[in-house]
């Protein structure tokens, strides 16, 4: 029963909350809640496509190849249902979903919770929030992020924006502000920090620059070996305290991914970054933290929290599994009037499903070294141990750009996970992944050479057992690759 038209007299009611809280609304959404649920026992596990979507599936294909002038990765397109981990695509296969649009979706597909907190959004006046004009769920998105990064951090005020690359460049603009403008970067080998004109020149992959204007001075640095230990950490110093003393005073930041993402999921002992860090911190150099990819997957919230590098931090940027993306900073970097702002921040159901995820994320059991975060991680090394152990025949040795050979084969941290078979060949994964996706394993690569498998799982819903199902797929499309 909706709510009657005499109870929005009252003063202490606005007809915005009379709405919201409407009976009759929370029954509809109720209803929702109910179909869908009952739609999504019917998947339960991957399956091939049915013959008679696959014209539907590549008619589709055309048309995005048509419009975009290139063709998409995969063959993708979902029917608009999944369950968890499991998606359906509209050729009525379904897949285990191990990438999430590179880590979008922290609690899978079709999440009773998100698609409820998205329906409520959709009941806002403003379909898009920014800088101008918004509700209170852009403040709520600010502060939730703001509060969690002050429990061991510096860090105070927050700047929402629409994507990970313009939190990025948010980042770059305060950061540049602070040093009146320095023009140099330091940044470290196999970088990744998006796509415009800046950012790519900033990551270290040249594809992604190739036939754009350089006009951004970037100092890498090595980024962490496992394998040369404490020689690597004293590397690194050594090559920044040259870059200090080559351009001193002319470095505007470092930027570090604590847990390199398109690199290769590389990570590093807090140990090698507490050196660079002083060392920068004693040069004047601002320290910016990329956490877009690493945010929220690692066995804190923020990364820099499990490292106990907060009161390092300068600047944060984060994005993906939070729906909107944000650029966080201390009190003293605080930028002046007019450097930040745009259009768009974020949609309202953006906000409203990344505080959803977010808050479960918090206060359900996911983060510490017991937590189920930590534990999907755990489940996934036993896995792949096993498989290796099953099949060595698959991993030879690996070679990185340096020449040394290793047998480290499973890698990262938390919900980004790495696996590198056939000594890390770029041709033969490429072939593994597509034969991977028609079995029913949505996978990617990451690193320059060697080359990797990459998996995001949606560790807010997938289970530790359900790597028993996907490894058994990964086995045939490995059998198959040559």
């Amino acid at each position: 029963m909706s709510t009657p038209p005499s109870a929005l007299t009252s003063p202490a009611v606005t007809v915005g909350s009379a709405l919201h809280s409407s009976s009759a609304i929370n029954a509809a959404i109720s209803a929702i809640r109910t179909e869908l649920a009952a739609k999504q026992q019917l998947i339960t596990e991957a399956r091939p496509a049915q013959a008679e979507h696959k014209a539907t599936l590549a008619s589709w294909l055309a048309r995005a190849t048509e419009v975009r002038g290139r063709g998409p990765l995969y063959p993708y397109l979902g029917s608009g249902i999944g369950n968890g981990a499991l998606v359906e695509l509209i050729d009525g296969s379904v897949k285990w979903d191990l990438i999430n649009g590179i880590g979008v979706h922290m609690f899978g597909h079709g999440d009773l919770d998100i698609v409820e907190a998205s329906l409520r959004a959709s009941l806002g006046d403003l379909v898009m929030q920014g800088n101008l004009q918004f509700n209170a769920e852009a403040i709520e998105f600010a502060e939730f992020l703001a509060l969690e990064a002050a429990r061991s951090s510096r860090l105070k005020h927050c700047f929402i924006t629409n994507s990970g690359c313009m939190a990025n460049e948010a980042a770059l603009k305060v950061c540049q502000q602070k040093t009146n403008a320095a023009p140099r970067i330091i940044a470290f080998s196999d970088c990744f920090m998006g796509r415009s004109t800046t950012m790519s020149q900033i990551g270290d992959t040249s594809a992604y620059r190739q036939g754009i204007a350089l006009n951004i001075h970037v100092d890498y640095l090595p980024f962490y070996d496992a394998d040369m230990g404490q020689r690597s950490i004293d590397m690194g110093l050594w090559h920044l305290e040259q870059l200090i003393h080559r351009y001193p005073g002319q470095h505007c930041c470092l930027i570090a991914e604590l847990v390199q993402g398109e690199g290769g999921f590389n990570t590093a002992p807090r140990e090698f970054f507490v050196g660079l860090f002083e060392a920068a911190k004693k040069a004047g150099i601002p320290i910016w933290d990329d956490e877009v990819q690493t945010f929220g997957r690692t066995e804190t919230m923020f990364c820099f929290e499990r490292l106990d590098l907060g009161q390092y931090i300068d600047v944060v940027t984060i994005g993906k599994i939070s729906q909107a993306c944000a650029c966080l900073y201390t009190q003293e970097f605080n930028p002046r009037a007019g450097l930040l702002s745009g259009t768009f921040a974020a949609s309202t159901s953006a906000f409203a499903t990344g505080l959803c995820a977010l808050r479960r994320l918090q206060n359900d059991g996911y983060y510490g070294s017991s937590g189920k975060i930590a534990k999907l991680f755990e489940a996934f090394k036993q896995h792949a141990d096993a498989f290796i152990a099953k099949h060595p025949e698959w991993f030879p040795p690996v070679v990185n750009s340096l020449g040394r050979a290793s047998r480290t084969f499973v890698g990262g941290s938390g919900g980004m996970m790495r696996l590198t078979p056939f000594g890390g060949n770029k041709e033969k994964i490429g072939r593994l992944l597509n034969n991977l996706f028609e079995d029913g394993v949505i996978a990617f690569s990451a690193g320059h050479g060697p080359y990797h498998l990459r998996f995001l799982p949606a560790v807010g819903v997938m289970k530790p057992e359900q790597f028993t199902s996907v490894f058994a797929i990964m086995e045939k499309s490995f059998a198959r690759t040559t």
